[in-house]
């Protein structure tokens, strides 16, 4: 965070998003993790953990991936604040981290060429996983 954009306040409600976040490695959506919220017993509103999840994956503590059909899924980053990317499967939504060096430093040389300084990116490679593969999907 910078100074001009503080690190928001652990608020009860924070705090049991992310909790319910931690129990599992699953990417969901919004609605998703809400009803995981409510079958707890949290009385979290929907827009909260609609704009918690929003400013988490701004900050870098919750991952956030965009599928086919343009729906944001999230789940807590296990890399923590490092830069990284995804391999995700299109079927069941499994995600894997992985680290393309190469791809950092080829998006570095064509910032460079143009001029560019800070940039910015974000890389995700869909398919379908080993397990969907075997069942034929």
């Amino acid at each position: 965070m910078t100074p001009d954009n503080p690190k928001p306040r652990q608020t009860r409600q924070r705090t049991e998003i992310l909790t319910v976040l931690e129990a599992t490695g699953d990417f969901r959506s919004t609605q998703q993790w809400h009803d995981v919220l409510r079958h707890e017993g949290s009385t979290v509103g929907l827009a909260t953990v609609y704009r918690a999840l929003q400013s988490l994956a701004e900050g870098g503590e919750v991952d956030a991936v965009v599928t086919d059909s343009g729906e944001t899924l999230y789940r807590r980053c296990e890399a923590g604040e490092v830069h990284h990317h995804h391999l995700r499967c299109r079927n069941c939504g499994t995600a894997e981290e992985i680290d393309v060096p190469e791809f950092e430093a080829w998006a570095s040389r064509i910032a460079n060429r143009h001029g560019y300084s800070s940039i910015d990116h974000t890389v995700e490679l869909t398919g379908l996983c080993g397990a969907c593969t075997a069942a034929g999907v």
